[in-house]
């Protein structure tokens, strides 16, 4: 992985999870000192946004603590048995982080604004916003321009690993072991011919993820945002392997044929979408999927299986404009996913995420 060349290599083996828990804690303390100093400001600028979430209680904090350290065990662990190489457990955008953090600082003022206006559609006058679902043309988290400019798509991935303490890459690699489980199902086809897709792939951070631990097979992946997948072309472009097919696509009209993919994954999309776009993603997965394939979806805890994290669930759309994450906190989506068609449905939790995997029948 170019951004953290080889990395592990430079480690004893006896002293590798050290070096992978250091690695984590210092991402975390990152976090959290931006977070806390970022707070404070927007308090002082922005009065009212401190009284919108409530403090999260020391038996929840500790929780949390634990469930991090699960998180990092797993992650820890899987890369030990060979789900993925250690290299994937260093991988971090080093050069976009320095060139890119002081731009959170100085695009502060802006989302104070908006906070302050309440306006929550501004989009730079330059940007094209036809042919977009009106329930995309948001400033999702506040960021400037949603997820339709060049410095939304430069400053994401940072923003969200501060969001997470550093944690969003062991999350989403959890997508990583149901995935090549899924595709065991094919054993008669040569690598090369296994194809799956990343919807919503966003930056390409997902793909980058399964280009590491599947290096020879055919990855797609499709978004919205022609700003993203440019980003997201750069950043894979970095890496060896076969540079994944990208196409700016609705996730609800996928451009593919029927029974085209063996596998599909979809990180953190779910909670931005309103529940008839929600279940339309689901049914095109459904077409677009091989009898015997495998869907994934990696997305927030729901207050279903995490009652102990309400509070976080009530603070999230109150600090941040998520518009539709209330509604996914309660939806049923093993429901949603059966009435596709899917069945096996399983799902599990891992830190703040959780995780449904499903199987489209063979006959």
């Amino acid at each position: 992985m170019q951004s953290t060349p080889n990395f592990e290599q430079f480690i004893p083996d006896y002293l590798a999870k050290s070096a992978y828990q250091g690695f984590q804690a210092s991402k975390k303390a990152f976090g959290l000192l931006h977070k806390q100093i970022s707070d404070r400001l927007t308090k002082v600028v922005v009065p009212e946004q401190g009284t919108k979430s409530k403090p999260l209680s020391p038996e929840t904090l500790n929780k949390l603590q634990q469930k991090v350290n699960q998180l990092e065990e797993t992650d820890w662990q899987d890369a030990q048995n060979g789900v993925y190489p250690t290299s994937l457990l260093f991988d971090n955008p080093w050069s976009d982080f320095f060139r890119y953090y002081p731009e959170v600082w100085l695009d502060m003022p802006k989302i104070w604004e908006r906070i302050q206006n309440k306006d929550y559609q501004k989009f730079d006058s330059t940007i094209d916003r036809e042919g977009y679902p009106a329930y995309y043309l948001q400033n999702f988290h506040y960021q400037t321009d949603g997820y339709l400019s060049d410095l939304s798509a430069n400053l994401y991935d940072l923003q969200v690993e501060i969001l997470f303490n550093g944690a969003a890459d062991a999350m989403r690699r959890r997508i990583i072991a149901p995935l090549k489980q899924g595709l065991a199902e094919f054993p008669h086809l040569p690598p090369q011919q296994i194809k799956v897709l990343d919807v919503a792939c966003g930056t390409g951070r997902t793909l980058r993820m399964l280009r590491g631990a599947l290096p020879k097979i055919s990855l797609f992946g499709t978004d919205l945002s022609p700003a993203y997948l440019r980003k997201a072309n750069q950043l894979l472009s970095e890496i060896s392997g076969e540079l994944p097919q990208l196409l700016q696509a609705n996730a609800e009209e996928l451009p593919y044929l029927d029974n085209y993919f063996h596998g599909i994954t979809s990180v953190f999309l779910f909670h931005e979408l309103p529940p008839p776009a929600r279940q339309q993603v689901i049914n095109e997965s459904f077409r677009v999927l091989q009898p015997g394939g495998t869907l994934i979806i990696c997305d927030s805890m729901q207050a279903m299986d995490s009652p102990d994290f309400q509070t976080m669930m009530d603070n999230f759309p109150a600090m941040f404009h998520e518009p539709y994450y209330r509604h996914y906190t309660t939806d049923n989506l093993q429901q949603r996913l059966e009435k596709a068609g899917f069945i096996d449905v399983q799902s599990e939790n891992h830190f703040v995420s959780k995780y449904w995997t499903a199987k489209k029948p063979i006959s």
